[in-house]
């Protein structure tokens, strides 16, 4: 009796643990039979704590919203969408090990993150050798058009990119005549893109670097720096991070006099810059997406409605301001889903699908991407800012 009833339940245990096998193995949304699969697995890898937080909270919070609304409306295909989300903390050791998750253990059909370039730069090799669709968030040209001509075939990107915002920024300098201009650039990946991008083009605008220098993405204090930059006495200075140390460096302007117009770069963004940098973000100039200012567009706008609708629905959702970074979320999940809708999750016509997205009407602009441009947007996808009493006004 006894002998009979451990064969039933040895029975009984073999069986469920094959069943619970054949559904891990059918839910990862792999290149081959996708759409037998139960589910759609998407992965993340967000900065959602650490020192690019203020970008990153955002862009994780969209990334679920948006996902539990096409869940909500019967997911692709009847099929819901599993979000794997992985907090890289800042910390580009963090950004690789998730990558290798998500692609190893978790086998998802795509992926959506790198807050920041350096995080986003180190995770491209692995998707383009795991041949897996990854969409960055974050802003360096070389996520898309590297110097290097290393593999992009798999590798998209939501955020502008230096080769469209130095030029709008130089554009701004040359119709100021603010020709003698320092250079401040974040000492890290963004910044020496950003940096590269501004050294090959100034000449074409007749503006010239007096100095260049760099700081510290953990900068608390840049003002040895600065006392270098007054004495070239440049007509305007500008300064190239992210919310947090470009705030520093704002300050620290401001501090010892340095009275001259103030250029940033789009990665000041978000109202925690404001709030970082106090008073001191009165008066700072950068060029961002048109989010920032959407109750000051004209009708005739074609981003203005998504763009309200975007920002309430963030806005009532999480009861805080929506942002640019957010925004390159809400673009990087609409543009995949659509090529998911369109193609299933066969990962080779994914790839197809994304570079084929044309004419998609987003937060950061309007998406016209090709085999030779994975990021498909252009100038007049930014808007030139200026904070005025802590608030955000387009600028001319």
């Amino acid at each position: 009796m006894k002998l009979w009833l451990f064969g039933l339940m040895a029975f009984v245990l073999v069986g469920a643990m094959a069943a619970c096998g054949n559904k891990e193995e059918t839910s990862g949304g792999g290149s081959s039979g996708g759409d037998k699969s139960e589910e759609i697995k998407i992965g993340s890898i967000i900065d959602a704590s650490g020192s690019a937080a203020p970008l990153g909270k955002p862009e994780e919070e969209t990334i679920k919203m948006i996902i539990d609304e096409v869940n909500g409306n019967g997911g692709i295909d009847g099929k819901k969408i599993k979000l794997i989300s992985i907090d890289s903390k800042s910390d580009q050791n963090e950004a690789v090990l998730g990558m290798k998750k998500l692609i190893e253990q978790e086998k998802v059909t795509a992926i959506i993150g790198g807050t920041i370039s350096g995080n986003s730069l180190a995770m491209i090799p692995l998707a383009e050798k795991a041949q897996v669709p990854y969409i960055s968030l974050a802003a360096s040209k070389q996520v898309n058009q590297p110097d290097d001509n290393s593999p992009r075939d798999w590798t998209y990107k939501t955020a502008q990119g230096d080769d469209v915002v130095i030029p709008k920024l130089l554009e701004y300098l040359e119709g100021k005549k603010l020709t003698k201009v320092a250079w401040l650039g974040v000492a890290n990946s963004y910044g020496t893109s950003g940096h590269e991008e501004f050294e090959k083009l100034k000449g074409d605008y007749g503006i010239e670097a007096v100095i260049e220098d760099e700081f510290e993405a953990t900068v608390n204090d840049a003002k040895s720096m600065l006392t270098r930059v007054k004495k070239a006495n440049p007509q305007a200075i500008i300064v190239w991070g992210t919310a947090q140390e470009s705030a520093v460096v704002t300050k620290n302007i401001r501090e010892i006099g340095l009275d001259v117009p103030i250029i940033e770069s789009h990665g000041i963004g978000t109202k925690e810059f404001i709030e970082l940098a106090g008073d001191a973000a009165n008066g700072v100039i950068f060029p961002a997406g048109k989010l920032l200012v959407v109750d000051q567009l004209g009708d005739d706008d074609s981003q203005k409605e998504v763009l309200n609708q975007f920002k309430e629905s963030y806005e009532n959702k999480f009861d805080n301001a929506a942002s640019t970074f957010g925004g390159h979320a809400f673009d990087a999940v609409h543009i995949l889903v659509n090529a998911l809708e369109e193609v299933g999750t066969d990962k080779e016509k994914l790839r197809e699908a994304l570079e084929n997205t044309e004419g998609f009407v987003g937060i950061s602009g309007v998406f016209n991407m090709s085999a030779d441009d994975h990021n498909g947007l252009k100038s007049d996808s930014l808007a030139m800012i200026e904070i005025k009493d802590g608030s955000w006004t387009k600028g001319e």
